[in-house]
């Protein structure tokens, strides 16, 4: 039977990347437990973040990331001056002097190469390194995986295959019939490009990124017909001007690999380029506004701390940045595997 290519799956496999990272809640909880002592702090009463944080050592970034999680995981949240507080169950199971105390359950992993390797990233802010360089990742004077043939390749590859099951749903949901000129901006393999010329007949693309990334993005292009419409354009988002012309800059699954300053500068930086009328396209996973949930965009937000610069974000805070550049946040269209698309207007 022949299937329409680039059509949406036919089952949805958001369970399978919740199950995927759960391991980061383990890593997490043991973290917490066993090397930070993060629920004996609390015992004698309700601590605001950034005290806790600092006691605790945690620089902004690994505190978000760390008390997200809590209060996801239902064992953290805050009372009425907003301090973060024991709930019921963590008090009940978690503190070592209470009768049905589990926390030594918990730290039999404490030294698990995870739970080790999750503890450094919090108590250093830092980034993975492998013999390549970071991952997902490049700034300038760096070593960068998707600088190197094969370790981009590989990477680039792995990526899209969730984009292959997201990115026909992104195109059916958002509407670009007036658009003229689409910016992938990160674009990787090119797949949200591609399924938005298929399913956008007058629409040209462009896929900017890192030379070895975008031989991927070439080649599918090529295997899924619109190689006609999609140019692949080498450069540096952090640094190289837009491309030109552009009326539509899509940021799919990008901004949560760079930290806050970052990401309030490549908004700002597109907003800037787009014309009036134009349109910024964020697609990403979004934290509750209040930080306390969902557990699954929790614990990715766990796995994007691991591996990249950034984290997750809430909607309030894609919002302020999109009101700084000047650009009218619109209502978030869910797409797939806990991803929406936040639209910024410029008027």
């Amino acid at each position: 039977m022949t299937k329409n290519p680039l059509a949406p799956p036919g089952t949805d496999p958001t369970p399978i990347f919740e199950a995927f990272r759960g391991n980061y809640g383990s890593e997490l909880l043991t973290a917490a437990v066993a090397h930070l002592d993060v629920f004996s702090r609390l015992a004698a009463g309700p601590r605001t973040a950034a005290d806790l944080a600092d006691e605790l050592g945690l620089a902004a970034r690994p505190a978000v990331v760390l008390f997200t999680a809590l209060r996801a995981m239902q064992l953290l949240a805050t009372d009425a001056q907003g301090r973060l507080a024991l709930t019921p169950l963590a008090r009940e199971h978690l503190l070592p002097d209470h009768e049905f105390d589990v926390s030594g359950y918990i730290g039999a992993a404490a030294d698990s190469a995870g739970v080790l390797a999750m503890v450094e990233r919090l108590r250093t802010n830092g980034v993975a390194q492998s013999e390549d360089g970071a991952a997902y990742m490049y700034r300038e004077g760096e070593r960068s995986a998707m600088d190197q043939e094969a370790s981009a390749r590989h990477l680039t590859l792995a990526l899209a295959g969730r984009a292959k099951n997201v990115a026909p749903v992104l195109a059916e949901r958002i509407s670009l019939a007036d658009a003229r000129l689409l910016v992938d901006i990160g674009g990787g393999s090119g797949m949200y490009a591609i399924a938005c010329l298929r399913r956008w007949p007058r629409l040209r693309a462009i896929v900017w990124d890192r030379a070895e990334v975008l031989k991927v993005a070439q080649e599918l292009g090529e295997q899924y017909q619109v190689s006609d419409r999609l140019e692949c354009r080498p450069g540096d988002m952090l640094a190289d001007p837009l491309p030109a012309g552009v009326d539509c800059a899509l940021l799919s699954n990008v901004l949560h690999d760079w930290d806050v300053h970052d990401c309030r500068q490549l908004v700002a930086r597109c907003a800037a380029a787009l014309p009036s009328g134009g349109r910024l396209l964020i697609h990403d996973v979004y934290l509750n506004d209040q930080h306390d949930g969902p557990l699954a965009v929790a614990l990715y937000s766990a796995a994007l701390f691991a591996v990249t610069e950034g984290r997750a974000y809430s909607a309030a805070e894609y919002r302020e940045w999109l009101l700084a550049a000047g650009l009218d946040p619109q209502p978030i269209v869910p797409t797939l595997i806990h991803c929406g698309v936040l639209e910024g207007r410029k008027p």
